[in-house]
């Protein structure tokens, strides 16, 4: 029995999922089955395995396959698989489905590797690699239609943002706001909210950023983790992926690639904003939604999920907050809330 299953199988408890998996695995005679290890790190309650290819299969799939097991109370398996097709019909590179088993919540995937983007992403290679991964981008967008996916509705705005209040300043800092606080901060949720609402619709992957993206020598990048994929503003993907919250760039150099797609978005007839200045109004009003829902998923990936590595990543996400919130009047009484909330912080080796 390999280690991966000695770790990981325990009789009745919640790993018993891996024997299921084992046992489906052995049933469709693709992989060897004790060949499994994990194969990667994920913020969900997915969990991914790579195997190796038996030898009578391997010059048809390749040496190894991954196996995801998502638990079907936890995760939506039908979700991937409508999304993976939308993706692949637009030219995008996702792994194939190589044998499924939906209602176990188990999916057997072609491998796209070991390197994502931000292990290779530097200063020499970034502009052509972003460039890639924008390609990638405009082509799901351009495949966009209107009830496809779920809405990126108001909703699901407030809903996101209030991970903020929630985990970041209740149970982060330990803080609970006052009226007048609480005032301050609706005014700012309702600006962000009127904000990304008036912007045009498209397929939003979600999580386009460097840990979803496979460096890939040909059909770069390869596509990760897209289940979560919504209709939503046109900004969305494009502030995921250069207000990366696992890697940062001068804010001149972000300028000039949210430049680069914003005019490869109009050449090829996407519903950008026609203006660049009010587009990159657009994308940081877009982009401070997304982080200040981060704040929040990070804290509870810390506090409920005990995935405590995520705090490490708390101070470039509110560096971007910060920044973006001080650019525009109706965003600074954040800035206020923050100062007054900044002492709060915990000592953990890391301030803002």
């Amino acid at each position: 029995m390999s280690s991966l299953y000695q770790n990981h199988f325990t009789s009745g408890g919640p790993d018993a999922r891996l024997q299921q998996l084992a046992e489906w695995l052995a049933s469709t005679g693709l992989v060897e089955v004790e060949s499994g290890r994990p194969a990667s790190a994920d913020a969900s309650f997915r969990r991914y395995f790579r195997y190796d290819v038996v030898p009578a299969m391997r010059e048809k799939l390749g040496a190894t396959l991954v196996a995801m097991d998502a638990p079907p109370e936890r995760e939506n398996v039908p979700a991937f698989i409508h999304v993976q097709g939308l993706l692949l019909e637009a030219g995008v590179t996702v792994p194939a489905i190589v044998a499924r088993k939906v209602d176990s919540g188990f999916l057997l995937l072609s491998d796209l590797g070991v390197t994502t983007y931000l292990q290779r992403l530097d200063a020499d290679n970034a502009a052509f690699m972003y460039s890639d991964a924008v390609d990638a981008l405009l082509k799901f967008q351009l495949a966009s239609q209107p009830g496809e996916l779920p809405e990126f509705d108001r909703a699901f705005v407030l809903r996101e943002m209030n991970l903020f209040p929630e985990w970041y300043i209740e149970r982060h800092l330990g803080v609970k706001l006052d009226a007048k606080q609480q005032e301050q901060l609706d005014k700012v949720f309702e600006a962000i909210t009127a904000n990304v609402l008036a912007q045009q619709q498209v397929y939003m992957h979600r999580d386009f950023h460097s840990r979803n993206l496979m460096w890939l020598e040909q059909g770069n990048p390869g596509v990760l983790d897209f289940q979560d994929a919504v209709y939503g503003p046109v900004t969305y993907d494009l502030a995921s992926l250069l207000r990366d919250a696992y890697i940062q760039w001068d804010e001149e150099i972000v300028l000039d690639w949210v430049v680069r797609y914003w005019q490869s978005a109009k050449a090829v007839g996407l519903p950008v904003n026609p203006d660049i200045d009010a587009f990159y109004r657009d994308f940081e009003f877009m982009a401070l939604q997304r982080h200040l829902k981060i704040l929040g998923i990070f804290c509870r990936l810390n506090y409920r999920d005990s995935k405590p590595h995520y705090l490490g990543d708390l101070p470039t996400v509110m560096d971007y907050v910060r920044r973006t919130a001080g650019r525009y009047t109706e965003l600074k009484p954040l800035i206020r809330l923050l100062d007054a909330l900044e002492d709060k912080a915990p000592a953990v080796g890391y301030t803002f």
